[in-house]
C-alpha cells in the first residue's frame, strides 16, 4: 500500500512539475529564471582594500592595533534598494559566533565605508550602528585567543527598505527585522590569528 501511495504521488509530482514548466515556458519565463527571478545576487559583490578574500586581517583592524573599521566597496547592488545593512561576525570564537559589527541604514547610494568608521550611535549619512559583542556601538576588530586561526565574515545585505529601529540594537535584532525584505545577500571573509 505503502508502496504504491509513494509511486502515485512520484507520477502526480512529476506531472506537476512538466505542468509548471510548460506555464512557465508560455509565459516566456524560463524554469531556471522563475525560480531564480528577483535573485541578482550573481553579481552583487563586496571586496575591502585592505585584505583580499581568505586573506590575513591587517593589525591596524583589530584590537591589537588602532582597531579601525576596514574600507569596504560593493558593486552591482540588486535593482529596488532603499538601503544596506552590514554585520561582521567570527563563528570560529569558543563562546559561539562572536558579534564585531552591526551597522544598518547605509544609504542606497553608498558604494562602500570608508576605512575606520566612527563608532557614533549614528552616522552623518544617516547609518546607524548596533552594538556588537563587546557590548560597545560600532566596529571591534578581530581579538582571538592567542594560537587560534578565526574567520571573520563581512555580510552586507541589499534591503528593500529603511529599517525603523534605533542605535544599539543587537545583531538578532537587525535580522530579525530584515526578514523578507533582503534583495541580494554579498559576503567578504578575512582571518586573524594572534
Amino acid at each position: 500500500m505503502r508502496t504504491r501511495s509513494f509511486r502515485y504521488f512520484g507520477r502526480m509530482g512529476g506531472t506537476m512539475l512538466c505542468c509548471l514548466a510548460l506555464a512557465w515556458i508560455l509565459h516566456g519565463v524560463s524554469p531556471v529564471a522563475a525560480i531564480t527571478q528577483g535573485d541578482s545576487t550573481m553579481n552583487f559583490q563586496i571586496s575591502s582594500t585592505a585584505f583580499k578574500q581568505g586573506e590575513y586581517i591587517p593589525k591596524k583592524h583589530t584590537g591589537e592595533g588602532p582597531d579601525l573599521s576596514p574600507a569596504l566597496q560593493w558593486a552591482n547592488p540588486p535593482a529596488g534598494v532603499k538601503s544596506f545593512a552590514l554585520i561582521c561576525d567570527d563563528p570560529d570564537a569558543p563562546v559561539g559566533t562572536w558579534v564585531h559589527w552591526v551597522i544598518f541604514n547605509i544609504p542606497a547610494s553608498a558604494a562602500g565605508l570608508p576605512e575606520g568608521v566612527p563608532t557614533n550611535k549614528e552616522l552623518k549619512d544617516g547609518a546607524r550602528q548596533g552594538t556588537n559583542d563587546f557590548r560597545k556601538i560600532g566596529y571591534g576588530g578581530p581579538m582571538p585567543p592567542r594560537g587560534s586561526d578565526h574567520r571573520y565574515f563581512f555580510k552586507l545585505y541589499a534591503l528593500d527598505l529603511t529599517l525603523a529601529m534605533n542605535s544599539g540594537v543587537k545583531k538578532a535584532d537587525v535580522l530579525k527585522a530584515m526578514e523578507n525584505h533582503i534583495l541580494g545577500q554579498a559576503e567578504l571573509m578575512g582571518r586573524y590569528k594572534r
